[in-house]
């Protein structure tokens, strides 16, 4: 018989270790396992801002499970119709966006939960997470393994942190960068001295909670700072900027000038 998949991502948080991760965005499943095979920690699959509908995520998650990788989803919103389908189709790990109280944080925790601690709707005879029945007592083990990350990126949200941290259930609490440097006036610039100083008040908070904290830094110089001062995951690439980038990289090499010039200079000694 089957068992229930571990949920390594949820104890690795109890660690000492950082765990680094990446965003996928690409749909396609190709490029989640050629990122699945790079050594990551945990790859995102994002439903908020990319174009994944429930069977992407769904693929992506089968891509994703040969490897040695932790996948987690976020969705567009965490509402509970949605949740019991993510869950359903083998989402362990959820980073719920837009979480901004302790209220909302509770009512996420229930939604992730079969009775009689939550409210999740139990179809498991239709669910691939229970191998469709095969997973043995799958109805009254899975609630051991499910890990709530809750991410916090609103001014609302940051006035409440300190209340949704208490929140029993609530596994970690992503900051959301961008997000919070447009709610603070300072839209595109996350770098801005006082979002800086709100978001290391916030990592604070979480920290002294006992909460994992997070956080998605493209700069790696910083994001080996957020490390550092204790910052838990932390996401360091988007798999779309990684192809634009490298592609522009390509052509520039193939096509500067200078580098023309140079290489037909070293040619002529020849």
């Amino acid at each position: 018989m089957s068992m229930l998949p571990i949920n390594k991502f949820k104890r690795a948080l109890q660690g000492d270790e950082t765990l680094w991760g990446l965003w996928l965005g690409l749909p396609d499943t190709s490029c989640a396992e050629i990122c699945s095979g790079a050594g990551f920690d945990w790859l995102l699959i994002d439903g908020e801002h990319a174009p994944f509908e429930l069977k992407e995520i769904m693929h992506h998650l089968q891509a994703i499970t040969p490897y040695d990788v932790s996948p987690i989803v976020r969705p567009d919103e965490g509402s509970v119709a949605k949740i019991k389908k993510l869950l359903d189709v083998g989402a362990q790990t959820l980073l719920i966006p837009m979480v901004n109280t302790a209220e909302q944080a509770k009512e996420l925790v229930s939604a992730v939960r079969y009775p009689p601690q939550g409210i999740r709707g139990m179809g498991s005879s239709l669910a691939r997470a229970a191998k469709w029945n095969k997973v043995p007592q799958y109805l009254q083990n899975a609630n051991d393994e499910i890990c709530l990350i809750v991410q916090v990126e609103t001014l609302e949200a940051m006035d409440n942190l300190e209340e949704i941290v208490q929140v029993d259930g609530v596994d970690g609490v992503f900051i959301g960068p961008s997000d919070l440097s447009g709610a603070m006036g300072y839209v595109g610039n996350p770098d801005h001295p006082e979002v800086v100083e709100k978001i290391q008040w916030g990592m604070d908070v979480i920290r002294k909670s006992g909460k994992a904290s997070g956080i998605l830094c493209l700069n790696v110089e910083k994001a080996q700072q957020f490390a550092a001062s204790g910052t838990k995951f932390v996401g360091v690439g988007v798999d779309t900027l990684l192809l634009r980038l490298a592609a522009e990289q390509l052509v520039k090499k193939v096509k500067n000038p200078e580098q023309k010039a140079e290489k037909a200079s070293a040619s002529s000694g020849y």
